[in-house]
């Protein structure tokens, strides 16, 4: 297929999504590649269940205030996304601190505690000012919450949870993750708030990208 062919393609499948562009360059056309997303040198890892045709990731923080304000946006979006996309949130650990709440979210998933706290972790550091990086804070807000603080503890100490947390590294790395929150697209490309122009359009860009690894280009 010849370029100008292709281009035609992508925009009738960017019109076909609605996307709201407004003003300037940004009416004009499709998201621009190395302004509204990035396209990786190198593919990252895809882990595909049956059924699933791409993975679409949320690389994140919980104490990231902007993840904590995109988080609203992000669950209404992914109630929309097309059943053969396979979703699934990351934590980042980029320090320490970053560290011990991935753990916390892979212990969450562990125990089978992740959709009743998920938010709840959120809400606690943003609204409640609670830092939450100390096994006797995550055991005083299970118990708040209604969850074995012991147990979720101790999972945060579990092999599972630290080869989860492992591989999560591995793969905002392989993303070149730099600042949450970011969504990647099949290993291939990723964008952000920050780069869309806002939370809105990052998922509006996440759609573009999703059909453009349909369409392998």
């Amino acid at each position: 297929m010849q370029r100008r062919d292709f281009s035609k393609r992508i925009a009738a499948a960017t019109a076909g999504l609605g996307l709201a562009w407004q003003g300037g360059a940004q009416a004009q056309g499709a998201p621009r590649e190395g302004t509204h997303y990035v396209r990786l040198g190198s593919p990252a890892p895809v882990s595909l269940a049956a059924g699933k045709a791409v993975e679409v990731v949320e690389f994140f923080w919980y104490g990231c205030p902007h993840c904590y304000a995109f988080e609203p946006t992000l669950e209404a979006w992914v109630k929309r996304l097309p059943p053969d996309v396979a979703f699934r949130q990351v934590p980042v650990s980029f320090t320490a601190q970053h560290q011990f709440h991935a753990r916390l979210f892979y212990a969450m998933e562990e125990t089978g505690t992740l959709p009743a706290l998920h938010r709840k972790v959120f809400n606690a550091i943003h609204q409640q000012g609670k830092r939450l990086n100390s096994d006797a804070e995550i055991a005083g807000f299970a118990r708040d919450n209604g969850a074995d603080g012991d147990r979720l503890v101790q999972a945060m100490k579990g092999f599972s949870v630290s080869t989860k947390a492992t591989r999560a590294k591995q793969l905002a790395d392989a993303y070149k993750i730099d600042g949450v929150p970011a969504v990647g697209v099949h290993g291939r490309f990723y964008t952000s708030g920050s780069l869309a122009g806002s939370h809105e359009r990052a998922v509006a860009v996440a759609d573009f990208l999703i059909q453009l690894a349909r369409q392998k280009a």
